[in-house]
């Protein structure tokens, strides 16, 4: 195999090398062995490649690497073609018809035709698939191949979402016909049209992707990308600083107070913007105690969000009201939040039977009031927001136990089988609004994303609606309503919106920060070959 062997050091080994650089005062530059490969660094590892099995970040990351949809949005969060090369819209909006683009490769030399879309749709929509996605394709009624590069979509009923929908990434029908795709070895071997090809995964170590000579929009300059599994934030950090990594995401401290030297100022590029996505405590719905409005009010009423931003995020972010951050144009900005208020907090608590006992803990009928949030392991920001959590609620009698679980296992032996009381996680959204997926009574499934088993009978009846309409204006009226249930009904206690911080070598060149974030142009990210050239 080329390409750089990465020997993970134990961490007290990084630690002692950081101490001896601090004190020196001085840090070398990090070692730079193959300037034209990326390495990533990440908390999780991949699961299933597939892309409509790729439900996780994890593996929705890697995936989009190697598959390429229909549709994608550009720099400035707009709609256009990528296997598509344009469309027709008919009048009433019910039908679609995609121009595939021609000469366009799999990764094994067979070319991408019409009948791979249509075969991914019967993929999706089959009930023998365990995907969470197949509601983006419900108001289909057909999607016929009339010719190798031409598909015609047929919807039902009007689908706002239809153009984002077709962004799903394709899979090859020569490949995957009259296969179970849950036990596909393309979930480990994937073989895609998109800029690169897996090469390697060593399960819980590293996955190595390489350039597509064949690729229909030019190779990437960027011959190989390593996502390599560091579940430690810490050492995470050492990695980047050393070379063992080209980029992540830093935690709010290591922004704040490790990153602003001559060192990372010299060595590294840092970019700050709003995610487009929020953190959040879910309640398993299903639960006796969260069953209750009124404990879901409380526990709002007890959680200092503005304590949470300034200790988790150092003040790098907002608060969260409800399922879209500000920077979305369904964002409700009429909603009001629940203040801080730990005596109504109490006072509510106190309609439902609960009394502090002599230690100042809540009771009713002999039972205390105490639960256990799950989060996953080596996320920082929400191990801290959990302490925080804790502390806030012990404040008013209330005992929180918080589990921390390695992510695939919290995945799938915690939150698809439901066993979970309170979950503490956050969500990375679509642009466009429709969160039919999230919080339609219809899809608590096991791996579908109500898993919280959130059930109201107007917000169903909104989501349809809001799927329905194409009018943005009245699009928005729907969307700020729903908004307004859930932000007062509580199912998640919204907790803040975290600024995207990632940090990055600054050896590579071509990166702009848009709307979108930085990636929306990495196939034509570039290292220069004079290194006289890399820091300027």
């Amino acid at each position: 195999m080329r390409g750089r062997k990465h020997v993970v050091a134990p961490a007290s080994v990084f630690l002692l090398l950081f101490f001896a650089l601090s004190l020196s005062g001085c840090a070398k530059e990090p070692e730079i062995k193959y300037p034209n490969t990326i390495t990533l660094g990440t908390l999780g590892d991949a699961k299933r490649l597939l892309p409509m099995l790729a439900s996780d970040s994890a593996s929705s990351q890697v995936s989009g690497f190697v598959h390429n949809g229909l549709t994608k949005y550009d720099k400035d969060i707009r709609i256009k073609g990528e296997l598509a090369e344009s469309w027709d819209i008919s009048a009433d909006g019910l039908t679609i018809t995609f121009h595939l683009r021609k000469g366009v490769k799999w990764h094994d030399g067979k070319p991408f035709t019409a009948d791979d879309v249509v075969f991914t749709y019967e993929t999706v929509i089959s009930p023998k698939t365990p995907t969470p996605y197949a509601t983006n394709y419900g108001p289909v009624k057909s999607v016929t191949a009339l010719d190798a590069h031409t598909v015609r979509v047929v919807y039902s009923e009007p689908y706002a979402p239809a153009l984002e929908s077709w962004g799903m990434g394709i899979i090859p029908k020569h490949l995957l016909e009259g296969k179970d795709i849950g036990k596909s070895e393309l979930n480990r071997a994937p073989v895609g049209t998109g800029p690169y090809r897996l090469k390697e995964w060593v399960t819980g170590q590293k996955i190595v992707l390489e350039a597509y000579d064949g690729y229909f929009e030019g190779r990437p300059n960027i011959d190989r990308v390593v996502i390599r599994i560091i579940p430690d934030m810490a050492t995470m950090f050492l990695e980047l600083k050393f070379g063992g990594i080209d980029l992540m995401s830093v935690t709010p401290p290591q922004f704040k107070l490790q990153i602003p030297t001559d060192f990372f100022r010299r060595y590294f590029a840092t970019y700050q913007y709003p995610s487009f996505g929020y953190t959040y405590l879910g309640y398993n719905l299903k639960h006796p105690l969260f069953s209750q409005l009124k404990v879901r009010q409380a526990l709002a009423h007890a959680i200092n969000k503005d304590e949470l931003i300034a200790g988790v995020l150092l003040g790098l972010g907002s608060p969260c009201t409800g399922p879209f951050p500000q920077e979305s144009w369904a964002f409700n900005p009429n909603v009001r939040d629940y203040p801080y208020d730990p005596a109504k907090a109490l006072a509510l608590l106190g309609e439902l039977g609960w009394k502090k006992n002599s230690q100042g803990m809540l009771e009713k009928d002999g039972k205390p009031f105490s639960f256990t949030v799950i989060t996953n392991q080596g996320n920082e920001a929400r191990l801290k927001t959990a302490q925080i959590l804790k502390e806030q609620l012990k404040r008013v009698g209330i005992d929180m136990n918080i589990k921390v679980l390695e992510w695939q296992a919290m995945l799938n032996e915690f939150i698809d089988k439901r066993r979970f009381e309170v979950i503490l996680m956050g969500w990375g959204l679509s642009r466009d609004p429709d969160l039919y997926d999230i919080w339609h009574s219809s899809k608590t499934k096991e791996k579908e994303f109500n898993f919280i088993s959130y059930q109201n009978d107007e917000v169903d009846r909104l989501l349809i609606e809001g799927r329905q309409t194409f009018d943005i204006e009245k699009r928005k009226t729907i969307y700020h309503r729903i908004h307004e249930i859930l932000a007062y009904e509580q199912p998640y206690a919204f907790l803040y919106v975290p600024d995207a911080l990632p940090v990055l070598h600054k050896r590579f060149k071509g990166v702009e920060k848009a709307p979108l974030g930085i990636w929306h142009d990495f196939i034509h990210w570039y290292v220069p070959k004079n290194r006289a050239e890399w820091y300027q």
